[in-house]
């Protein structure tokens, strides 16, 4: 059987769980990461050296592919600044550009996000843009040369789940890049279904961060990805519209 993987910026990755590192405590960022399986870890440019004696990079496995975020951005001109930051400080050409202007809903603005994707495609980064999702700021993302889409379930942080969910299948139907559902998705069950629909990839945070037992919940999480991606490939079955469908003959009984 083919080994089912994706391809972002020139690399193969086996897994379809990338791992937010927001907000953890630094101890248990490796033990969810184990459990985890994820390939791709994200962190805040800010967060690569907050204290004297602690840099969370000594806590991310050396195998695990970066994807630092533009945390804070508020503008294109930001996020750019931001971006060129991690690769001087040896995160790699990977970025995922955040910009929100509203600190009340953290909804981001697609309008910069494509000015800051089309600065930084232009200068070799591999861009990963978090968007809102809606089909002609994809489109204007992929015309200007991001590597993936990462459309929002749901405001970031809120585990509500698949709020956008019909606008997420439209841009996995219409788009010819990796869809990374991100932000929002609360439980595993939420991440399977995403999953089901086509999505490439699903980022989670605050799920795993939030739960009782985060290494518990990060192999959660990947079990749900991997039962959900298998699902899709196998071909969901039909749906009846009305009625229903025994699923033996009703014929052949005793009495027949």
């Amino acid at each position: 059987m083919k080994r089912d993987t994706f391809l972002l910026g020139g690399k193969e990755f086996s897994s379809r769980f990338i791992l937010g590192s927001g907000k953890y405590s630094m101890e248990l960022i490796k033990a969810a990461v184990e459990q985890a399986g994820a390939e791709i870890i994200t962190l805040a440019v800010r967060r690569t050296n907050t204290r004297e004696s602690e840099n969370i990079l000594d806590y991310i496995p050396e195998n695990a592919t970066l994807l630092p975020n533009t945390s804070g951005a508020r503008s294109a001109e930001e996020a750019v600044r931001i971006a060129r930051m991690s690769r001087e400080l040896g995160c790699g050409d990977f970025v995922k550009i955040e910009i929100m202007k509203d600190s009340k809903y953290l909804l981001p603005d697609n309008a910069e996000t494509v000015k800051a994707t089309e600065i930084l495609a232009k200068e070799g980064f591999v861009v990963l843009p978090y968007m809102y999702p809606d089909l002609y700021t994809a489109r204007d993302l992929a015309n200007a040369g991001a590597a993936a889409v990462m459309p929002l379930a749901a405001p970031i942080g809120s585990n509500k789940g698949l709020a956008t969910k019909a606008f997420l299948q439209i841009l996995i139907d219409e788009i010819d890049l990796p869809i990374i559902v991100d932000a929002g998705i609360g439980k595993p069950s939420q991440a399977c279904e995403v999953m089901e629909m086509g999505a490439a990839a699903v980022m989670a945070n605050t799920a795993i961060a939030t739960a009782g037992d985060i290494p518990a919940m990060a192999s959660a999480f990947r079990k749900a990805i991997e039962a959900g991606r298998n699902a899709y490939l196998s071909g969901l079955g039909r749906v009846l519209e009305r009625g229903a469908s025994a699923s033996d003959p009703l014929t052949g009984f005793l009495r027949d």
